[in-house]
């Protein structure tokens, strides 16, 4: 997950029921706890047949055993220890959830919940130490990510696989030896992944890490930020138009040389906020509209038209990388689906600052002013974390938007969720009840099966994300989780009432799935 100390700013921018689990066992005395639209009607049965269920995580944010192994530095390894103070409870991954360690008591909680597929990234410092793969493979690296999709598939759970979640090896940051690392992912993973993701946000990437200085390698202008060095007004567009370029580079080797063999696909992932007009006004319309431009359009439109939006090229000037001839063509449809994060949504109006007032930056470009109120009521209902609303339509409206604007392409929600905040004084049978975290799933599930159900091509969700986790820049102060996991306890893990809920939900075929059914489940320790 891409989130977010900050990201409200983006664009401104930019049961009597006992649960067990393979780690820790907690008695619970009563039904969990609903929130206030807990009944919608739908099950794994109102979805197209074949439609994956999964959930999704990444390797720095739960793997752990950060120097072992034979694992090398990446960007995010330097940047929480050089910059403790960006990360809200000064912690880092080093230890995170010990994944590494944990996986195969890991894979048979995902079997419990009854899940399709596992999204998880590759650490490629794990993979190539040194960077280049020429330097030198790490074969217990390459060891333990061969283990587990093989657990995975002897379990029934296909895995999904993200080849750049935002960790790369710090001896690249200055150097570029993508292609190289997933041809060697390709040839060593590719017989039994059938779906890869090339890059998982690539805007989000460049954004945090190089307009406003939040996420490595925390670069920015300092009238943006503090960072120690960077160019907010240039460095994004630079950094994005070179990922893409990895991005179009490592698809077309895909194709040439592995797809046909090893029957699979491979596309991008990108996130954006829902923006919706502010006032039904023309301008808020036309504010809407570009701030979608800027924030998802800066990676979709390339890769699927070969250039970007024209409200970017038009703002931005020359500041924003040109595509060659032969760079567009390499681009232009350089997927075989789109990957969507989608999580919240903004109102969007004309921003009222003029742009000679405004020191350039990718977040000021826009020109819009993107808020979560209107009239002091905001967008959806609020969650622990400030930046996050919950705003169900917006998921609906997206995949119907992707459709319509994007050529109608084969659509995998890979990330959607909420998190709790991180209450170290709650009983862990409270901390267990996430019962709006069940509404959250419920309705944005709701609404997602609207929008397929006009049209939009959507083949799989995954929900953010299996286990607490390391929050980037928010550290370990909010849960996503499906899974509880123990911090001050060995880190043991205890299946959430949302975890439950989805166990239920992906067994039933034909009804919806109170929260009281909840009352009559118990699992045993693995």
């Amino acid at each position: 997950m891409e989130h977010h100390a900050g990201a409200r700013n983006i664009l401104l921018f930019i049961t009597c029921c006992s649960v067990a689990s393979s780690f820790g066992t907690v008695d619970r005395g009563n039904d969990t706890q609903a929130g206030p639209s807990s009944n919608v009607g739908i099950d794994r049965g109102s979805f197209p047949a074949g439609f994956i269920f999964g959930v999704a995580s990444s390797a720095y944010q739960c793997e752990g055993a950060a120097e072992e192994d034979g694992k090398g530095l990446s960007n995010w390894d330097i940047f929480t220890r050089m910059y403790p103070e960006k990360i809200t409870d000064r912690s880092t991954g080093d230890v995170a959830d010990e994944f590494y360690y944990n996986y195969k008591k890991d894979i048979a909680l995902l079997k419990e919940i009854g899940l399709d597929s596992f999204r998880f990234s590759i650490s490629w410092s794990r993979i190539a130490p040194y960077g280049k793969i020429s330097r030198g493979v790490n074969r217990r690296g390459v060891d333990f990510y061969n283990n587990l999709i093989d657990g995975l598939l002897e379990n029934g759970i296909k895995p999904f696989v993200t080849l750049l979640h935002w960790d790369v090896p710090q001896a690249l940051e200055d150097d570029d030896d993508f292609v190289a690392y997933v041809n060697f992912c390709f040839q060593e993973f590719g017989d039994r992944v059938k779906r890869w993701i090339t890059i998982n946000e690539p805007n989000f990437f460049a954004y945090y890490g190089y307009d406003v200085g939040a996420a490595a390698p925390g670069r920015c202008s300092n009238y943006v930020g503090n960072c120690t060095a960077g160019n907010s007004a240039t460095e994004p567009y630079i950094v994005l138009h070179n990922m893409l370029l990895s991005h179009s580079a490592a698809v077309k080797s895909y194709r040439e040389n592995y797809q046909i063999e090893q029957d699979g696909e491979i596309g991008i992932s990108i996130q954006t906020y829902w923006m919706t007009p502010k006032f039904e006004t023309e301008i808020s319309r036309e504010a809407a509209s570009r701030a979608l431009d800027f924030c998802f359009g800066w990676a979709a439109h390339p890769v699927t038209y070969g250039e970007y939006p024209e409200t970017m090229r038009r703002y931005v000037g020359s500041r924003l990388p040109k595509f060659t001839a032969a760079q567009s063509t390499m681009v232009k449809g350089s997927l075989d689906f789109m990957a969507i994060n989608y999580y919240t949504a903004r109102y969007v109006d004309e921003s009222s600052s003029s742009s000679t007032s405004l020191n350039m930056s990718y977040g000021t470009d826009c020109h819009c002013n993107i808020t979560a109120e209107k009239d002091g009521v905001p967008i959806g209902q609020p969650t622990a974390q400030d930046w996050l609303y919950i705003y169900p339509e917006g998921l609906r409206e997206f995949a119907l938007y992707v459709k319509t604007n994007y050529n109608d392409p084969t659509i995998y929600v890979t990330e959607n969720g909420m998190a709790e905040a991180n209450n170290k004084s709650l009983p862990l049978e409270d901390a267990l009840r996430d019962g709006l975290k069940i509404d959250f799933f419920q309705l944005h599930l709701s609404y997602l099966l609207r929008a397929i159900k006009e049209g939009a091509n959507v083949k799989g969700y995954f929900a953010w994300t299996f286990l607490d986790d390391f929050e980037w820049a928010e550290g370990y102060t909010f849960r996503f989780g499906l899974t509880f996991v123990d911090y001050d306890d060995g880190l043991k893990r205890y299946l959430k009432d949302s975890a439950l809920w989805f166990k239920r939900f992906l067994s039933f075929h034909t009804r919806s799935v109170p929260h009281g059914l909840f009352s009559s489940m118990h699992s045993d320790d693995a």
